[in-house]
């Protein structure tokens, strides 16, 4: 931890611990009364060994706290893991399990998405209501999860091969009945914050992060792509069915806290459009492949990049042959960019009350950075 500026009347103070459902962490500020001159992001406070777990697990066992890195967020966390696993074992997928998998993933980053929303609306101090909005309409997707996989949060349906389940009756219908549910609700939001006066006041011109900066620090994900970086692991590395269909990379200019959240927003509209092309055109077939639970891997090393709700996930797998991991590693998007975080106040003008502005636009999931 850095050591506290030793300068005339500046303080350091512990913003913290803080607990908002995604882990705990605490955020230490070196202020000279409301002006913060550094942020220091005190993490670890939940660190669980997922990657050290890993080693002593089979290789499907293993997918059940990979899910738990971010619950809000979990069948990207999953397709991380168990991608790295068949490129590991050169294992081909059903194609319709690829489509499934799409339209998981993507419901993942709707809800994701959501709750990042959700508390940058209360971050600003003015809009409990929307935090409240986006609570009621994730329902919709959980729904959807609990009918596919049989769980609304932590569902484990990917595993190397395939899916465990397909579509239940009448199930693409349901799809398109949600996305359309969601459309129609998003212009609220739109009226109700975006656009909203004071929303704008908070957010707008404050902690800018430059190109050049973000490429610099490593951001990654909306915090990179609110910069006006256009990359996208969906697209520049494809996996599942993601060049099979119609969609953008949402960028934004402004390089600000209203940048990153519109990027958010924008996302959620580009994940809608998504399902409801997976829901038109997904392809009949089977959804698993012939695989041993307790299948071995040859021995060698591989990484998979998959592109999560916050941003790049990466998983470098070592195999020996074994039926478990030799050796884990994961590229958390939430480390990344609390690092982004801690540096924002040296490249802005940065005060106290700006901080819950600020780091909700960077949507850290904290049990996703200590793994």
């Amino acid at each position: 931890m850095k050591e506290p500026m030793i300068e005339p009347d500046v303080m350091r103070i512990s913003w913290g611990p803080q607990h908002p459902m995604s882990g705990q962490t605490r955020i230490l500020l070196d202020v000279d009364g409301e002006k913060v001159h550094r942020i220091i992001a005190d993490l670890g406070f939940t660190h669980r060994g997922i990657e050290k777990i890993l080693e002593n697990r089979s290789f499907f066992s293993g997918i059940i706290p990979v899910d738990r890195m971010a619950m809000v967020d979990t069948a990207n966390m999953s397709i991380g893991y168990v991608t790295a696993i068949e490129k590991a074992a050169d294992m081909e997928v059903p194609e319709r399990a690829k489509w499934i998998r799409t339209l998981i993933c993507e419901m993942s980053r709707i809800n994701s998405h959501l709750y990042a929303f959700g508390l940058q609306a209360e971050s600003t101090g003015y809009f409990p209501a929307v935090f409240l909005w986006t609570t009621v309409d994730r329902e919709v997707l959980l729904d959807l999860f609990e009918e596919l996989t049989g769980a609304r949060w932590s569902f484990n349906h990917f595993f190397p091969g395939g899916v465990h389940h397909d579509f239940p009756d009448g199930f693409a219908d349901k799809v398109l009945k949600g996305v359309k549910y969601l459309r129609d609700r998003f212009k609220d939001y739109w009226d109700a914050m975006v656009e909203n006066p004071l929303f704008e006041n908070r957010c707008d011109g404050v902690a800018i992060l430059k190109p050049s900066d973000a490429l610099r620090l490593g951001a990654t994900g909306p915090t990179l792509r609110g910069s006006g970086i256009d990359i996208d692991m969906r697209r520049d590395e494809p996996y599942n069915v993601y060049d099979e269909l119609e969609w953008q990379v949402i960028t934004e200019d402004a390089c600000d806290v209203m940048a990153r959240t519109k990027v958010r927003f924008h996302e959620i509209g580009q994940a809608l459009d998504i399902m409801e092309q997976v829901a038109l055109k997904i392809p009949e077939g089977p959804v698993k492949g012939r695989v041993n639970a307790f299948m071995r891997v040859p021995e060698g090393e591989c990484i998979s990049r998959v592109e999560a709700g916050r941003g790049e996930l990466g998983f470098h797998l070592f195999t020996d042959g074994t039926g478990n991991p030799y050796r884990v590693k994961i590229n958390s998007p939430t480390l990344r960019n609390m690092y982004v975080f801690e540096r924002l106040a040296e490249l802005n003008e940065v005060y106290i009350a700006d901080i819950p502005v600020i780091i909700n636009s960077i949507d850290p999931w904290y049990l996703d950075s200590d793994r």
